[in-house]
């Protein structure tokens, strides 16, 4: 069904418009959460998986999986409007989430740790590095919860390797302790589930 029959319903109308004012002002809240954790003292945690290596940097390649995954799935949604309306609702959901358990998990990154630079979230978001924004992995979160959405077999089994890498690197990096990467696919599942749940709530309220 193309974009227009879907701008023809109702429900549709309210349930995207109200989408996308949710979605800015939950990302207007994390820019600000993540410049006030940045400035708040955490602990370190002793990590038996990082102290098995020295930290290796991956950021190129953490950030070619990343792009490559968020564009092509921006291009895959297009054409489906209710999977990218459900990535969106989705992953508000799992900001707000992940705005919960980094305020009630306040932590330093690990020592050896080498800062994973991202130049579009620096510019567009805070302006500055960002070391604390740990628990959970976003990066991670955000390629399983397009895995989870994803109906095309061939691009599910491109975002399940992602994210494995992506997981790996950013352990490897000592950019993330390893229960960042570790509960990060748990705490997606349980947002994906959570958003089909309201979705189906919604339709029926709306209808």
């Amino acid at each position: 069904m193309s974009w227009s029959n879907y701008f023809s319903k109702r429900k549709f109308q309210v349930e995207i418009f109200a989408t996308i004012i949710l979605l800015v002002l939950v990302l207007v809240a994390l820019a600000k959460f993540l410049i006030y954790i940045e400035n708040r003292d955490g602990a370190v945690l002793n990590d038996p998986v990082l102290n098995l290596f020295e930290p290796i940097d991956l950021t190129w390649l953490t950030f070619i999986l990343i792009y490559i995954s968020l564009f092509s799935a921006i291009i895959f949604f297009l054409k489906k409007p209710i999977l990218l309306l459900t990535a969106f609702q989705a992953y508000i959901l799992l900001i707000i989430l992940r705005i919960s358990a980094m305020y009630l998990m306040p932590l330093n990154p690990p020592s050896k740790i080498i800062p994973l630079t991202d130049p579009f979230v620096e510019y567009f978001g805070t302006g500055r590095l960002l070391t604390k924004d740990l628990f959970f992995s976003g990066h991670t979160a955000i390629l399983f919860l397009l895995f989870l959405i994803t109906d095309f077999k061939p691009f599910r089994i491109f975002l399940i390797i992602s994210t494995i890498l992506v997981g790996i690197s950013v352990v490897l990096q000592h950019v993330h302790y390893s229960i960042d990467v570790i509960t990060a696919p748990f705490f997606t599942y349980c947002i994906y589930i959570l958003t089909n749940k309201l979705r189906h709530k919604f339709s029926s309220f709306v209808s």
